[in-house]
């Protein structure tokens, strides 16, 4: 069985091809500057080499239509004919309260999509657009939607709900729904696998830190709490996101710099993270060389993320009653040593001890904490793609 997975951006598209009775990736890619001149497609198949096309794409469609014309090509394809194709998983950022859980997509849950678009009119447009592409391009092919918030729907009322007027709740839907659930449901699992242990028995606090970056608490296999809310601006500091604020900063910024409620939202989501601390970069490995040169902003901004991070590990093991493992994943997670170091400093009397020696590592799955450390510290290199490939292969059944 032969899953085309698809995440589209605004003007993007990631996707990789894998085969599921082996669940190893056949190709992958992605298609750039969708809908902008200059476009162009990165294709590769598995054991053969890296192509560019450089071609408009007036919408998803066409880009798709590329995309498929590059898997199916006699030289850099993957697959002889189109109907090799045997499903299309697609991610999705946000499913509301409505999806629990990934669903095989019909007409009811394309029109309960176009409503949730309200709480997420950056991503699920695009989504949307991916899915009905497909649907002309591959009439007769099932399509799974598999929702980013999906994981996070088995939080408590008391995690989720804010201190604001029930009505509001009631109305509009305000809550914290909790984003990167593909990925910290990937890494909760194979933590488990990798510790030998069922993942009922386990409490996990996984780390998804990226340029976009979350924690959640993982209690039995189930997330009961997790950084980011109604929206990917709250909880930990990032790249370009303030994260945790008063909120009455924003209407204080408003009044003196005489500005409007789009022109502060684009302050706290495009302005601020590290890349407003530092002045440098929203990028970890551009504020790490400029903090080791001397640049005491750089050097504040990571002491910042740091202690966010370690803020949010303390509180989740206090929430839980308890804390098995710590997982760190995706771009910084498993790429910087020193993160990982930093945010696990003085957390002994947790149980928490990291192996200076294992941690010199990036990319790799394993253990970097030291032996007798109470707390397991792993390092779990995230696979959003092979996950959606999973749930599409389980609903398809």
């Amino acid at each position: 069985m032969k899953v085309l997975v698809l995440n589209c951006g605004s003007s993007s598209l990631k996707y990789q091809l894998i085969n599921m009775n082996t669940e190893e990736v056949l190709a992958k890619g992605v298609a750039e500057r969708i809908g902008i001149e200059d476009a162009f497609v990165k294709h590769e198949a598995i054991g053969k080499d890296k192509v560019i096309i450089e071609e408009n794409m007036g919408t998803h469609k066409s880009a798709i239509r590329i995309v498929l014309d590059c898997l199916v090509h006699p030289q850099h394809g993957a697959i002889k004919e189109m109907n090799e194709i045997a499903a299309v998983g697609h991610r999705v950022v946000h499913g509301g309260e409505k999806f629990a859980q990934s669903v095989i997509i019909n007409d009811e849950v394309k029109k309960t999509l176009e409503e949730c678009s309200e709480l997420a009119p950056l991503h699920n447009p695009p989504n949307l657009m991916g899915i009905y592409a497909c649907e002309e391009i591959l009439p007769n092919v099932p399509m799974v939607g598999v929702f980013d918030t999906a994981f996070h729907q088995t939080m408590p009322k008391s995690s989720y709900l804010y201190a604001l007027p029930y009505e509001l709740y009631d109305k509009y839907k305000i809550r914290r729904y909790g984003f990167h659930g593909t990925s910290h449901k990937y890494v909760a699992m194979k933590a488990a696998e990798v510790l030998g242990k069922p993942i009922e028995e386990l409490k996990m606090v996984t780390c998804h830190l990226g340029n976009g970056a979350s924690v959640a608490a993982v209690d039995g296999g189930k997330s009961v709490d997790t950084s980011m809310g109604f929206t990917p601006l709250e909880g930990l500091v990032m790249g370009t996101r303030c994260g945790d604020i008063d909120p009455a900063i924003v209407t204080f910024i408003m009044e003196k710099e005489h500005i409007s409620s789009s022109d502060v939202n684009n302050i706290m989501n495009k302005k601020s993270g590290v890349l407003g601390i530092s002045g440098v970069s929203n990028d970890f490995r551009d504020i790490e060389g400029a903090a080791a040169s001397g640049n005491e902003r750089a050097q504040l901004a990571l002491d910042v993320y740091y202690k966010r991070v370690k803020k949010y590990i303390g509180a989740y093991a206090a929430e839980m009653g308890g804390l098995d493992a710590v997982i760190f994943t995706a771009g910084l997670g498993e790429n910087s040593p020193e993160t990982r170091e930093e945010v696990c400093n003085n957390l002994d009397f947790l149980g928490i001890k990291i192996d200076a020696g294992k941690n010199k590592v990036r990319g790799k799955e394993t253990i970097v904490s030291t032996e007798d450390s109470k707390v397991k510290v792993l390092l779990i290199p995230t696979n959003e793609e092979l996950m959606i490939a999973r749930e599409t292969k389980e609903l398809l059944k």
